[in-house]
């Protein structure tokens, strides 16, 4: 099974990749509206690819069928930790993919909303070539008594940006910053944002978000 993904250039010979990974029930145009506003030419532009996730019954949404990377039974109950896994193996199979197509992996850049921020923290945090970022928005860190024994060396040091809305009703923010502090206890980076608002985005958090790619992806990096 491989996902289906929406694909957007801004230069012919982009420098980054950036894998946009969508929230519960929505799909991969969730987010072009959002990287439109980003202008990473500075870094010879970007390819943004938003995948679609599988469809699943949703068990805390009644078991109706929606997009979703992994199941979610409710609060106080197990992760699904096999949809995680299959998840986290379709979306290395999308880095593969860059990877082939002439992109280094340390030009490629995971980012997340909600469920997807859940992804690309499982995934980067285990992925065998060093990343270049991970952006983890409105999301925690899933599995995370796994993280320490299964995190790869290579992605020890890879920068990490996470921002949340501090009247996140979906997402408490002590369950982001729960997550922000277990991964810098492990010594991971985390650039940590917070802003007044709900499960949602806002334009300062993209502002923020555009200012770190450059600082993270630039030459100086």
């Amino acid at each position: 099974m491989s996902l289906e993904c929406i694909e957007m250039q801004t230069s012919p010979t982009p420098g980054v990749s950036l894998i946009v990974l969508h929230g519960l029930g929505a799909d991969g145009n969730d987010f072009v509206p959002i990287a439109q506003e980003l202008d990473l030419s500075a870094l010879g532009g970007a390819r943004f690819v938003f995948p679609h996730a599988p469809t699943r019954p949703v068990t805390m949404n009644g078991g109706y069928v929606m997009r979703a990377w992994y199941d979610i039974a409710g609060p106080g109950q197990p992760e699904d930790e096999a949809g995680l896994r299959q998840s986290q193996a379709l979306i290395e199979a999308l880095i593969a993919r860059e990877v082939e197509r002439g992109m280094p992996a340390s030009r490629i850049v995971l980012m997340g909303f909600s469920q997807g921020c859940a992804m690309t923290l499982m995934t980067g945090l285990r992925h065998r070539e060093r990343l270049g970022a991970l952006v983890g928005l409105s999301g925690y860190l899933p599995l995370a008594a796994h993280t320490a024994a299964e995190r790869s060396d290579a992605n020890a040091l890879v920068p990490i940006f996470m921002a949340h809305g501090r009247t996140d009703p979906m997402i408490p923010l002590a369950r982001a910053t729960w997550s922000r502090d277990t991964l810098r206890a492990l010594g991971h980076a985390v650039d940590w944002h917070e802003y007044p608002m709900d499960h949602s985005v806002c334009i300062e958090e993209i502002a923020d978000l555009q200012r770190w790619l450059l600082s993270a992806l630039g030459p100086q990096a």
